[in-house]
């Protein structure tokens, strides 16, 4: 018999089949649940999560008030998990921790007394060594929760009650922000300035239907805790709060400072949120140390309770802001913070909400706390005014009710019966103190009386009018803004405003590298390296087998090399990203997007200004300028237009007024250069006619130094005008034969077009 591996049910029960699919699901659907709704995203209304929530509470229940004692964190944190929160107290301690940093939450729900961490990524102290109480922020949230202002509901054990969400008379979750990864949603919400949430919600109330848009000319983006400058468009900020889907580029705040002599020094006063500083300074060291920064001479951390980063620059001649921006694009000097209000509406509800309704959700549950607390109030007064009708009849008879208090084993019965009093009142007279019984008693108790008497009909009036509510929360807000106001230490706003400057992209790519000399070779193979240096001998650089030098020129770490193929495309490679001279180097291929029957006509080195004069190999040409070649991607970009079968065959670089053209019918043809068209791009014009075969090789020159050539043993030939008389023509003619001597390889030999024989091209690099 085999063995049983499904152990037999108990006695007496049964089992329950169910399908492995439909359990998993209802599983995880629970779980998904449960970490959506009970800790990753916030409540609208407060913005808390249930951790933060019951945190805080907690610190009531201790009575630690803002301007109270300060008690042990381990206190706290084992009340909290004990009573409410079962899930390990170093969770709990390290979100009670991140309430008190002033560089984590913008306005700190608690107040800190101890080592709680600092913005270079420290830990704070155990929770034995720490101590906190509430801030003023924190008691606003929880102001007036023993006022039936909220619902409650059983602990984890139904060992007591805990609020489902706070009274929130302060804008929380947008003030403070919140960050969460749910089950297939997440949450990533910025803090916010929050007098500036204050006045858009006064507006709101005014104006119930206003967007997120309107809302803008008060709360103009974010306000981090550590301030720097969003470089956002106001366009792009507008999107993303009305869509409530986005993200903020947050920049450092620097600024130069003179150091004498003419040298200055950056100094860094603010980073972005959410960075640590010491792994900033790591970072930017790192770089200096791989050569990446070559612009930078030393970072220095000065930093006390103000942050102060200190950079030098390598020279005095350094632009600082060029300086900047090559830190901005390497470092988390800017830092890119995202929008993702995803909130939980009305405590159930997972959605994404756009800044109007985040601040309408939070409104309408201030209308429903005051709500809550004035029906909480008037019964108070029908309590108390019930138990003054009591007093005021035992005064009227007060002999009567000595009387039957002095006689009676049970006076409560007697006193209800004679006096037709309730039970609260009866119980109210026999709990009264003797010396309530001054003459001056019933007139206080009349004056309460009536006092009261107004205040419940000047509530009734407030909840039966819904312009006296919101006119009453308008109220509240008010004065929360003036608590926390732009003239307040806490309410001024951190974060600034500003564009990111308009600096030329080439510039700051070559502020990342470290300026070098170098050799560019290629091969006929289409392999490429660049080798240190200005090598000039290059017979001793090796290829791989059947592979030879095909174009070789000197250049810089951060010189651009310009490919123009077969197809007529111009290609743009940063010198710096080819691979060094070890071995035999890469496939040109592979840095850009050249079709596999494609090949190389001219690698050269980008210097700017120049002109060239490219041809197609049917003998169609123009003139293009250089800046015109330079392309953005890899697949190029096009400047002469050719169809198969013809190709692109030869490029040269215009220096003189007379074009030189050789066919592979060994005719020669020299015309004036005026006329060949200056073009961006097109098929051209017809520089020579063949009746048979396609172009070899063109060439410009100045007519005083006349035309040059080299032969294949390497000598140099010059004819100059008059001994070219017989090849003198215009464009479009055929020529004549090559002179004697001419190479049969129908080349003119090594030009500026960066072609090689063996050695590299002369010309330096500027």
């Amino acid at each position: 018999m085999g063995k049983q591996l499904i152990p037999p049910p108990p006695s007496g029960g049964n089992v329950e089949e169910i399908a492995l699919r439909e359990a998993l699901e209802q599983r995880y659907l629970a779980y998904a649940l449960s970490t959506i709704m009970h800790r990753a995203l916030p409540d609208a209304r407060d913005g808390l999560k249930p951790v933060h929530r019951r945190i805080l509470y907690g610190m009531r229940l201790l009575r630690l008030d803002p301007d109270g004692a300060f008690k042990k964190s381990a206190k706290i944190v084992g009340d909290v998990m004990g009573s409410f929160h079962p899930h390990g107290d170093q969770a709990i301690y390290d979100a009670l921790v991140r309430l008190a940093q002033d560089f984590a939450s913008r306005y700190p729900l608690i107040d800190g007394q101890g080592n709680f961490g600092n913005i270079d990524g420290d830990n704070p102290a155990a929770q034995r060594y720490t101590e906190a109480r509430l801030t003023e922020v924190g008691r606003l949230l929880l102001e007036g929760i023993d006022e039936d202002a909220i619902d409650f509901r059983a602990t984890y054990d139904n060992s007591g009650q805990e609020p489902v969400v706070l009274p929130g008379a302060f804008p929380n979750m947008l003030a403070n922000g919140s960050q969460g990864i749910a089950v297939g949603m997440a949450t990533s919400i910025p803090p916010h300035n929050a007098a500036e949430l204050c006045d858009a919600a006064l507006h709101l109330i005014a104006n119930p239907n206003a967007r997120s848009k309107t809302l803008l000319k008060f709360v103009p983006g974010p306000d981090f805790p550590t301030g720097g400058i969003i470089v956002d468009s106001h366009e792009s900020i507008a999107e993303a709060y009305a869509t409530g889907r986005g993200s903020f580029r947050v920049r450092a705040r620097w600024h130069k400072e003179e150091t004498g002599r003419g040298t200055y020094a950056i100094v860094v006063t603010q980073i972005p949120f959410m960075v640590q500083k010491s792994r900033l300074v790591e970072k930017i060291a790192e770089l200096m140390n791989e050569r990446r920064l070559p612009l930078v001479a030393d970072v220095r951390d000065e930093s006390a309770a103000d942050v102060r980063l200190v950079l030098e620059p390598r020279s005095r001649t350094v632009d600082p802001e060029v300086l900047m921006e090559s830190l901005f694009k390497l470092t988390e000097l800017e830092n890119r913070i995202p929008l993702n209000m995803n909130v939980l509406v009305k405590g159930r509800i997972p959605k994404v909400v756009g800044l109007a309704e985040a601040l309408s959700e939070w409104l309408a549950h201030r209308r429903e706390v005051l709500l809550r607390r004035t029906n909480f109030r008037i019964g108070k007064i029908d309590q108390r005014l019930e138990v003054l009708g009591g007093y005021l009849i035992a005064y009227l008879n007060l002999d009567k009710v000595i009387k039957i208090i002095r006689h009676e084993d049970e006076p409560k019965p007697v006193l209800i019966k004679t006096f037709k009093l309730s039970e609260a009142q009866a119980e109210a007279i026999l709990n009264m103190r003797l010396r309530n019984l001054r003459k001056l008693e019933e007139m206080e108790i009349r004056q309460e009386d009536k006092d009261l008497r107004v205040e419940r009909k000047s509530l009734k009036e407030l909840v039966g009018s819904e312009t006296q509510q919101w006119k009453k929360v308008a109220d509240e807000i008010k004065a929360v803004r003036d608590k926390f106001g732009p003239k307040t230490a806490l309410g001024k706003r951190r974060t600034g405003f500003g564009q990111a400057p308009e600096h030329d992209l080439a510039a700051i790519e070559e502020a990342l590298v470290e300026r070098e000399p170098i050799t560019v070779v290629v091969s006929e193979k289409g392999w490429i390296r660049a080798l240190k240096g200005n090598v000039t001998d290059l017979s001793g650089v090796a290829f791989k087998t059947d592979d030879r030098l095909k174009f070789a020129f000197p250049a810089e770490t951060t010189s651009k090399c310009l490919v123009f193929a077969t197809n007529g495309r111009f290609y743009t490679l940063d010198a710096a990203k080819l691979p060094g001279g070890r071995g035999h180097g890469e496939p040109i291929r592979l840095f850009i997007d050249l079709e596999q029957d494609g090949d190389l006509v001219a690698v050269l080195r980008h210097q700017g200004g120049r002109k060239f004069l490219v041809a197609s190999a049917q003998g169609r040409g123009f003139v293009v300028p250089e800046d015109e070649c330079l392309a953005n991607t890899r697949k190029g970009k096009q400047v002469l237009n050719v169809k198969a079968p013809d190709q692109a065959r030869a490029l040269a670089l215009v220096d003189g007024e007379l074009v030189a053209t050789i066919g592979e019918n060994r005719k020669m043809l020299v015309f004036p250069l005026d006329q060949a068209p200056e073009m961006n791009r097109g098929r051209g014009v017809r520089l020579q006619r063949y009746k048979d075969g396609s172009l070899s090789d063109l060439k410009t020159f100045k007519a005083e130094e006349g035309l040059s050539w080299v032969d294949t043993a390497g000598r140099t030939f010059t004819f100059g005008l008059k001994d070219l008389a017989d090849w003198r023509g215009n464009r479009a003619d055929a020529g004549r034969l090559a002179p004697k001597g001419f190479p049969r390889t129908n080349k003119f030999g090594a030009s500026a077009n960066g072609k090689a024989n063996g050695r590299a091209a002369e010309a330096a690099p500027e």
